[in-house]
């Protein structure tokens, strides 16, 4: 065990450990329930799960499950992925996702415990830096910035609004310019999840807010810094 401790909102047991074969198949249909409808009609998020792990970019000592009382209500996972700074030098660096806790079970710190265990672990491992797509402002408050505030683009100088970027090394990117390339792992056929769908209890796709909001943010760029 990675964490164990008495949860103060229920009093439940409240364990961090490595995912296990035996969890797979329930941390995809959480995983399924948490994103369902959230950015797209359905999601592809459970299904990334699932073809994470035979990846060999996937990190294993990094996939993590929150448990209350055994029951399974979070999992994060890593994958490796690249910056490379303008001589042309690589960095190995981390990337996470899917990271999810169940419905019923949000907004309680679960997300916050998982990623802050992770980061430590992480640390650990000699990984310095985090680089994820996400919502801003599910992620600034766990130290996350602005990837051009770190000079980190995408390639041809390009600087995406939901790309986010940690240093778990203060200042371990400084003084260069970084591109980043994720791994191929983070890779979904459509097909492939529609197929995959087919063997899972059918949920109903449809359309609200939030998926509007995140098609605005996932397709803004930042204007590049100019220092």
């Amino acid at each position: 065990m990675i964490l164990e401790q008495t949860d103060t909102t229920t009093g439940k047991q409240l364990t961090i450990r490595h995912e296990q074969p035996a969890d797979w198949l329930e941390v995809e249909r959480m995983t399924r329930a948490a994103f369902w409808n959230l950015y797209m009609p359905g999601c592809v998020e459970h299904y990334l799960a699932h073809q994470l792990r035979s990846h060999a970019d996937f990190i294993a000592p990094l996939d993590l499950v929150l448990t209350l009382d055994g029951e399974i209500v979070g999992n994060i996972m890593y994958t490796r992925a690249r910056l490379t700074d303008e001589r042309g030098q690589e960095k190995s660096i981390l990337t996470f996702g899917p990271l999810c806790v169940r419905p019923g079970y949000q907004r309680r710190g679960y997300g916050k415990l998982l990623i802050t265990t992770s980061f430590q672990i992480a640390s650990t491992l000699g990984y310095d830096t985090v680089v994820i797509f996400g919502m801003p402002s599910n992620y600034v408050a766990r130290g996350f910035r602005s990837c051009a505030d770190l000079h980190v683009s995408l390639a041809g100088h390009q600087y995406p609004t939901a790309m986010l970027v940690k240093e778990l090394t203060p200042g371990c990117l400084a003084d260069h310019q970084w591109v980043y390339q994720e791994s191929s792992a983070m890779a979904v056929e459509l097909a492939d999840v529609a197929a995959f769908d087919r063997t899972l209890p059918p949920l109903k796709k449809a359309w609200q807010p939030s998926q509007e909001e995140f098609n605005i943010i996932s397709r803004s760029m930042i204007q590049p810094p100019t220092d």
